[in-house]
């Protein structure tokens, strides 16, 4: 039998738009690697009536149902009592949890308020998660031919708990598993990649490939389904070569994180630094590359020279240039990279100078045009961009903008033409 799923996230803040529902879809994520299909996602407020409906509506549509929030300590966390109504289960005051709760509170030196031992309330008979990362237990058990699971709201909560209690419990209900491999591509935009694979896309079942736009890239996602993880990573591996063969270079990586991700780890494996200088992107490119754990090991530093008198004083732009060009040029771009490395200390320096927007600069250059260069040992390059397009947001360009410095640093330590193709358009699909 394959057990079907649906998430149920309660919580008014996430129909408010307040925070993101990042739960569902870091859930969706581990319940497909279980073998499990996620079939709905819903959210409610915290409305016991519509809670209540939103429950029945799942019964009737999986038979693996997931919780994420309500199970705290204040008069709006409903999730255990209303679904311990549904299932016909009264609350039952577990002491083991309320000690787990004081010891929280006494761990963390704060002192704990009475209505938090509600948190020990669980339903008859439920199989509890113990929370070692917060103080509201889960819980889950099994009604009527239906799975229910209830885990915290909170993600630094709600995937370990997952993860350490939940999928254990869930296991004996998977038959196989579902694995991905995730392409990252960069250099042509979604629509031009499936059209590229849409014929291998349609006569693929298993495995399937899927594009999915992210901000100024693509992922391609190979997802099969076996009995074992062997298996299916098995018919993973020709799918994936055939992609890479067709889209070569473009494929800058499978299950990465992102550009910073790849471009540090080549700069570790080569023993060079980077360093970086910025202009319109603002610090992005340099908040990127620290995002990554172990940033530091390849990276020196940047210079966000966002005004002539840094690009000048600071990285020894020429004054002359900035004079008869402006601050959006090839030459500045050129620049501020040599700069940077020589003022930094670094084996490669990217740079990045354009208009973001949202209104042209002060010579006329127009929104999106962006100047991106790459200093290395042996030379520099330089990229004219035009990464303007239709409602083009400021963010956008600047994302963009930093993906093509990135590029770059990632094409020069892989061996490759760091200007890539198609220089002069840049890419605004």
């Amino acid at each position: 039998m394959s057990h079907t799923v649906e998430i149920l996230s309660v919580g008014t803040e996430l129909l408010l738009g307040n925070i993101v529902n990042s739960d569902a879809q870091a859930l969706s994520r581990e319940l497909s690697g279980l073998g499990l299909n996620v079939l709905y996602h819903s959210v409610v407020g915290d409305n016991p009536g519509r809670l209540r409906a939103a429950v029945e509506l799942a019964r009737t549509r999986a038979d693996v149902i997931v919780t994420t929030g309500g199970l705290g300590p204040t008069c709006d966390d409903l999730t255990k009592q209303v679904l311990a109504e549904c299932f016909g289960r009264r609350l039952v005051f577990h002491p083991e949890c309320a000690e787990a709760i004081r010891a929280y509170f006494a761990r963390m030196g704060k002192e704990m308020t009475d209505n938090n031992l509600q948190q020990a309330c669980l339903p008859e008979g439920c199989d509890i998660l113990d929370n070692a990362w917060g103080t509201a237990p889960g819980c889950a058990f099994e009604a009527g031919g239906t799975y229910v699971v209830m885990l915290p709201g909170p993600p630094s909560e709600c995937l370990p708990m997952f993860l350490e209690r939940a999928a254990p419990w869930l296991a004996r209900l998977s038959e196989g598993v579902i694995r991905s491999r995730t392409l990252r591509v960069f250099g042509l935009g979604e629509s031009a990649v499936e059209a590229l694979l849409r014929d291998r896309m349609n006569r693929l079942s298993n495995p399937t490939l899927a594009p999915y736009a992210k901000e100024g890239e693509v992922e391609l996602r190979v997802t099969a389904k076996a009995d074992t993880p062997e298996a299916a990573d098995a018919l993973i591996a020709p799918v994936e070569a055939e992609v890479r063969a067709l889209l070569g270079d473009l494929v800058y990586g499978a299950d990465v994180s992102g550009l910073e991700q790849v471009v540090l780890e080549g700069a570790r494996a080569r023993g060079l630094t980077l360093g970086t200088a910025e202009s319109c992107t603002g610090g992005l490119i340099a908040k990127r590359l620290t995002d990554v754990p172990g940033a530091a090991s390849a990276f020196k530093g940047g210079v966000v020279s966002y005004h002539c008198e840094v690009k000048a004083g600071t990285l020894g732009v020429s004054q002359a240039l900035l004079d008869e060009q402006g601050p959006v040029c090839a030459g500045v771009a050129e620049q501020m990279a040599r700069g940077a490395r020589r003022v930094l200390g670094c084996g490669l320096a990217v740079s990045a100078t354009g208009v973001a927007g949202p209104d042209p600069d002060d010579r006329g250059n127009p929104v999106g045009l962006v100047y991106t260069a790459l200093a290395a040992p042996d030379g520099c390059w330089v990229k004219k961009l035009n990464l303007a397009s239709p409602g083009a947001r400021r963010d956008r360009i600047r994302t963009l903008a930093a993906n093509h410095a990135l590029d770059m640093a990632r094409r020069w330590l892989a061996g490759l033409d760091p200007a890539g193709r198609d220089v002069q358009r840049g890419w605004t699909d």
